[in-house]
């Protein structure tokens, strides 16, 4: 019997109650005394019993009715806490917060953004996945991911955070052993450490002051699908390599790597926050908070 209720006829039966008439229940419901009347009567003729008694100047409960009713009010009362609380999700971030990032920018970017997000936002609980590999955001449930350089194309939604400036670098020890590159094309005889996540490690276009662009092919002696790696491999002298200015900054600063070829551009890549649909509160909180962090207007 369950199967063939309206359940929407159970919320017109207690606003019925509650209202004690049926011209009072049909202004709270926006609809007509008659409308009301036949709800009623379908409701009855649904559970095949009487549930409220009438006449042409009162109505009352039979003992079936007051039993449903107490019933019915429950089921109400359950489902507008359910909207209420539906409204607070939607009005105030809460609840788990996965988020997906690389190796790399994950401990540089992502994570000290959680640390203020945490303090502002106390009732999510955030679940950061450090990760070289590409998530599938749906099938493994993150609310976001954060990506870096390029995007591919797909139906995900995403919003550009910053641009982030590739630098070529190596150490001081090493260019002293194998010297300074003067033009692009030298870096073919140098030794090189390549990221084996990019779709062209070994294939670098610079261009120059007057927008010159020149293809250089590299030939790594060493590789790694990471960026800390790949760091790691030229802090010891390994060879060469492009690392994204926000691992590079501070050893640069320090002098501890040199940046080269100084009057030549390799292409600017990208921040992005990445998510599937209409982003949650959670979602666009967060990612107001990176770009006010990364100074996104």
């Amino acid at each position: 019997m369950a199967n063939d209720i309206n359940l929407n006829r159970l919320a017109v039966f207690v606003t019925l109650i509650r209202a004690g008439s049926f011209t009072a229940a049909a202004e709270q419901l926006g609809t007509t005394k008659a409308m009301v009347s036949q709800h009623l009567a379908k409701l009855e003729e649904e559970l095949g019993m009487t549930l409220v008694l009438r006449s042409t100047r009162k109505m009352s409960l039979t003992d079936a009715g007051e039993r449903f009713y107490e019933d019915c009010a429950r089921v109400v009362a359950d489902a507008e806490a359910a909207i209420t609380r539906l409204g607070e999700c939607r009005d105030t971030p809460m609840g788990t917060l996965r988020i997906a990032a690389a190796g790399d920018h994950g401990p540089f970017i992502v994570a000290p953004a959680l640390a203020e997000y945490v303090r502002r936002y106390p009732q999510v609980r955030p679940e950061l996945v450090v990760s070289d590999t590409i998530v599938d955001l749906i099938a493994e449930r993150f609310d976001v991911a954060i990506r870096i350089g390029w995007l591919r194309d797909s139906s995900l939604r995403s919003a550009k955070l910053a641009d982030v400036r590739q630098c070529l670098v190596a150490t001081p020890a090493y260019l002293a052993e194998h010297g300074v590159p003067a033009t692009p094309e030298a870096l073919a005889k140098h030794r090189w450490v390549a990221l084996t996540v990019l779709p062209s490690p070994t294939r670098w276009t610079f261009t120059d002051a007057a927008g010159e662009a020149k293809a250089v092919q590299v030939d790594p002696v060493a590789s790694a699908n990471s960026t800390l790696a790949v760091h790691a491999l030229v802090m010891a002298g390994v060879g060469i390599a492009v690392l994204p200015d926000y691992v590079a900054h501070d050893d640069l600063v320090a002098g501890r790597l040199v940046a080269l070829l100084p009057g030549q551009q390799l292409p600017t890549g990208g921040v992005y926050a990445v998510y599937a649909g209409q982003p949650t509160v959670k979602v666009r909180s967060f990612i107001d908070l990176l770009k006010e962090r990364m100074g996104v207007p």
